[in-house]
């Protein structure tokens, strides 16, 4: 399973990526607003930078760049994803997962211009990305959790679907808030989590590792080393 990092932020991104070996990132407009940078120094940064690490290209580092949200026609939406994907080879374009989106994706993919069609809630949202032959289509675990749903059965009900029909698009388990929703996912085999650099690091921890440590640490100490 790969991981993704949710953020628009530069410096969580090189970290992740040098020191955790993330393998793609997805970005959204509120994260590009929590930078605090405007959306084309983003997106500039970002091209520039997997320049600078030698890692162009889809295949190498995948970014997922939301369109304009307030685009509802299909044709607006093809316009300014061909605008973004000109801008990097890394670029894939996130498309909403409503019926213009779809045409929009399906566009896009026809012209090799690969897609992300995001803010999926249920197994049938998820099968039109699969039909549409998109890189990626992304359902939402956290929102969905947040409000007393239990997401296992659903992430795992997608799979399924993927796997009777061998689409080739590929999942990835958006929004996740913990580590269980990373292992519900993983055991559901979805290709792909993305999360905030701070989840991944949560799921580092166990309060019995760190109990732990402080055992080995205190024999270590207690103990004649030579």
């Amino acid at each position: 399973m790969k991981y993704f990092l949710d953020s628009a932020k530069l410096d969580e991104i090189e970290y992740a990526y040098e020191f955790l070996g993330i393998d793609g990132v997805t970005t959204n407009p509120k994260h590009i607003k929590l930078s605090g940078k405007p959306f084309k120094t983003v997106i500039t940064e970002m091209a520039e930078w997997v320049k600078s690490k030698g890692i162009e290209g889809i295949d190498k580092f995948p970014i997922s760049i939301e369109i304009n949200p307030h685009l509802d026609q299909w044709e607006d939406m093809v316009s300014e994803g061909k605008i973004y994907s000109g801008l990097c080879k890394n670029f894939v374009i996130k498309i909403p997962c409503t019926e213009q989106g779809i045409i929009a994706a399906r566009k896009l993919e026809m012209e090799g211009i690969r897609t992300n069609v995001t803010l999926v809630f249920s197994p049938s949202q998820a099968i039109m990305p699969g039909k549409a032959n998109c890189l990626f289509v992304s359902p939402f675990v956290g929102w969905k959790e947040n409000s007393g749903e239990d997401c296992a059965q659903y992430i795992q009900e997608i799979v399924e679907i993927y796997r009777n029909y061998d689409f080739n698009t590929e999942i990835i388990v958006a929004a996740l808030r913990n580590g269980k929703q990373i292992k519900d996912a993983a055991v559901a085999g979805a290709d792909i989590v993305t999360c905030g650099l701070q989840v991944y690091k949560d799921a580092l921890e166990h309060p019995f590792t760190t109990h732990g440590l402080g055992v080995f640490r205190n024999a270590w100490d207690e103990t004649a080393k030579e």
